[in-house]
């Protein structure tokens, strides 16, 4: 993570897997044992869950999803940002330490 705490494109997320998610009706819906709350995931923060089923960079993951929805980088990027924030928040999302000097 960055010095003022954010996520940034080089940052290198994961889900979290003290979670039990499912697919209804084409969205994911998932409950934290962590926590006990559900949340809606929908159908595109479904497919962001499963894109950081494994660590992925920040900015590969909206690579990724460049390729899969017709929007412009800055709004799919604000959107991404916006949603990783929420899961971080709900202590969802594991951020990676980062290995200086490893391409």
């Amino acid at each position: 993570m960055n010095s003022i705490d954010q996520l940034g494109l080089s940052d290198v997320i994961s889900s979290s897997k003290e979670n039990i998610v499912s697919d209804m009706g084409g969205e994911k819906v998932m409950l934290s044992v962590k926590n006990g709350n559900y949340y809606n995931l929908g159908h595109i923060g479904g497919q962001i869950w499963d894109l950081i089923a494994e660590p992925i960079s920040v900015d590969e993951l909206v690579q990724k999803l460049l390729l899969e929805f017709e929007v412009e980088r800055a709004e799919c990027e604000q959107h991404v940002f916006s949603f990783l924030e929420h899961l971080r928040k709900e202590g969802l999302l594991v951020i990676h330490a980062q290995n200086k000097g490893i391409a």
